[in-house]
């Protein structure tokens, strides 16, 4: 058997729904905004228990990926949403878009050059296993393609759970850094788990600030002022991205600055934004997301002339306090695992990278380009000097 057939299952449409519904379920897909509108209300209804780190899965996520590029006119646009139902009860979703480059057409998460994770939504009192095994199948029935690439799945995921065996690890394993707050009573309880010289360290770089001036972190609701932290963060962002001869999967996409001062007036996000001041200027400043509990970090950037004040260890320090004031139950950090997130984490989520092959094409693809020649190129290009990185990467266009 094909790796496609032990993906998809059989090629004849009836013996794969008779298939589903011997296990009580039953998969479809959704093409376009109307559909996911229609399930608008059962997808929230999955989201209610907040059990996974699920933003990129959200139904407010779904929605702004389409808004946005049905604004910037991308005629590719091509999403495929996969869901399972049992009777009338939906009980998974996993929203991918089908991309197309010169040498292969791949499905992966929807708004995959924005998203930070790959992830299914599954009904918290099912076992994710079967549910993920058959959103795969209709994904990977609905459409030609190559194969599905799932980029930075966590451990223990609903995802994870119901990968198949013929999934290829491709990528270097990393590490997610994670705050558990409802482990602990307050914001004090769980600062006094931060190491004693890392505590009385930051104690003394903000004297040394506040001896040049006033040292205020500020939590920005006004919507203008936000898109103005966001325009900075994504311009200094880019700037260090540049000197360092590095690039991201989202600054090289023109519409990131855009996509992402799209979501300041949407209400089905709930966006968060903190600057950390001296002297009424930005040190250090971040914006994120809340979802189901938790923040989720999502850009941040800062002064270097300050470095030796360590301001962005400063401005999470505040962050962490504000969400444990406002009652939420942990703050993903997200990838990499840096070393001032790890100051704070709790934990660290491992995330790796996965394909599933769905043509000889893309087997092939995926054995020669993923796993053997990218990890190996880019593990060249960092060793480079940063200098010689950022002048190649002008050379290759990617300079911001």
């Amino acid at each position: 058997m094909s790796a496609a057939h032990a993906l998809a299952g059989q090629d004849d449409r009836r013996a794969r729904g008779a298939q589903a519904i011997s296990y009580g379920l039953a998969a479809s897909t959704i093409r376009d905004r109307a559909g996911i509108e229609a399930i608008a209300d059962r997808w929230l209804g999955l989201e209610a228990p907040g059990t996974g780190f699920n933003l990129f899965q959200s139904l407010g996520w779904a929605r702004a990926i389409f808004d946005f590029e049905r604004e910037r006119g991308n005629a590719a646009f091509d999403p495929v949403i996969a869901t399972v139902s049992d009777g009338r009860r939906l009980v998974g979703v996993l929203p991918l878009e089908r991309i197309r480059t010169g040498a292969r057409s791949l499905l992966v998460p929807l708004g995959h050059g924005f998203a930070q994770t790959s992830d299914a939504l599954v009904d918290a009192d099912r076992d994710a296993g079967p549910v993920v095994a058959h959103l795969l199948r209709a994904a990977a029935s609905a459409v030609p393609s190559d194969g599905i690439s799932l980029l930075k799945v966590r451990d223990g995921s609903a995802l994870a759970q119901g990968l198949p065996q013929i999934s290829i690890r491709t990528g270097a394993e990393q590490g997610a850094p994670y705050v558990a707050l409802d482990g602990f009573a307050d914001f004090a309880r769980y600062f006094a788990t931060v190491r004693t010289k890392t505590r009385k360290n930051m104690r003394n770089a903000r004297n040394r600030l506040e001896r040049e001036g006033p040292v205020e972190h500020k939590i920005i609701e006004d919507a203008a002022e936000r898109q103005a932290l966001i325009e900075r963060t994504l311009e200094g962002r880019a700037e260090r991205l540049k000197e360092q001869g590095l690039t991201s999967r989202a600054f090289r996409d023109s519409g990131f600055r855009d996509f992402c001062t799209s979501l300041v007036e949407r209400t089905d996000i709930e966006l968060r934004a903190f600057s950390l001041q001296h002297q009424g200027r930005p040190l250090a400043e971040q914006w994120g997301f809340v979802h189901g509990g938790r923040y989720y970090a999502y850009v941040a950037n800062r002064d270097f002339s300050h470095s030796d004040e360590s301001p962005g260890k400063l401005q999470l320090s505040d962050i962490i306090r504000t969400c444990a004031d406002q009652g939420l139950k942990g703050c993903d950090l997200g990838v990499p695992a840096m070393p001032y997130k790890l100051t704070f984490a709790t934990e660290t989520i491992v995330v790796r990278d996965y394909a599933l092959p769905l043509t000889r094409r893309g087997w092939a693809m995926f054995r020669v380009w993923d796993v053997l020649l990218r990890p190996s190129l880019k593990r060249l290009v960092l060793a480079l000097p940063a200098g010689l990185r950022s002048a190649l990467m002008r050379l290759a266009g990617h300079g911001h």
